[in-house]
């Protein structure tokens, strides 16, 4: 059985500008799995660069609200909201709160870096 604590994953911070912890990726650890599975933070204020992916992603959002933006498309997001998020769009998010914005993201197939843009 794999367990992995939040509090015992070292932090660093993408590409993006979000504070990351990754719980599972098939490239650094010895799992079958498709996808990639981290646990962002996005301070109060703080907007994430704009950034596309080739692949899917999806954002559970944990704690906080915020503003996701998707192409031309923006929307409120709370806590308890999923948001997908297609391959090759346009994408970042905004912390609106008073509180960190936590997220977790969900990417298949697993993020790589030659499969981000970062603008």
């Amino acid at each position: 059985m794999l367990t992995i604590d939040l509090a015992e994953l070292p932090q660093f911070t993408a590409g993006d500008g979000t504070i990351l912890r990754e719980f599972l990726h098939p490239d650094k650890m010895d799992i079958e799995l498709r996808y990639s599975l981290a646990h962002a933070v996005l301070k109060p204020g703080e907007v994430s660069v704009p950034h596309r992916l080739k692949t899917s992603e999806v954002y559970y959002i944990l704690e906080g609200e915020g503003s996701m933006h998707i192409d031309k498309e923006s929307k409120k997001v709370h806590p308890g909201q999923v948001v997908y998020i297609p391959p090759r769009a346009l994408q970042h998010i905004a912390n609106t709160g008073k509180t960190d914005l936590k997220f977790l993201c969900i990417v298949d197939p697993a993020w790589r870096a030659e499969d981000e843009e970062i603008l």
